[in-house]
């Protein structure tokens, strides 16, 4: 199950991966700020959004 975690003012992928990781590790990898708005970053999700895996 692919994880996407994005920037929640200018769309920035954060992260994208098979493994599920917590929101809090990936605002310390960017050292809470948004490398391409420089924006201040939540570990509190804004959104989440759950898709069906579409098969080929």
């Amino acid at each position: 199950m692919p994880e996407i975690i994005k920037c929640a003012k200018c769309g920035y992928v954060l992260y994208k991966g098979n493994d599920l990781i917590p929101p809090r590790d990936v605002v310390r990898k960017f050292d809470g700020k948004c490398p391409r708005c420089s924006s201040t970053l939540s570990q509190n999700p804004v959104s989440i959004e759950v898709r069906e895996l579409k098969k080929w």
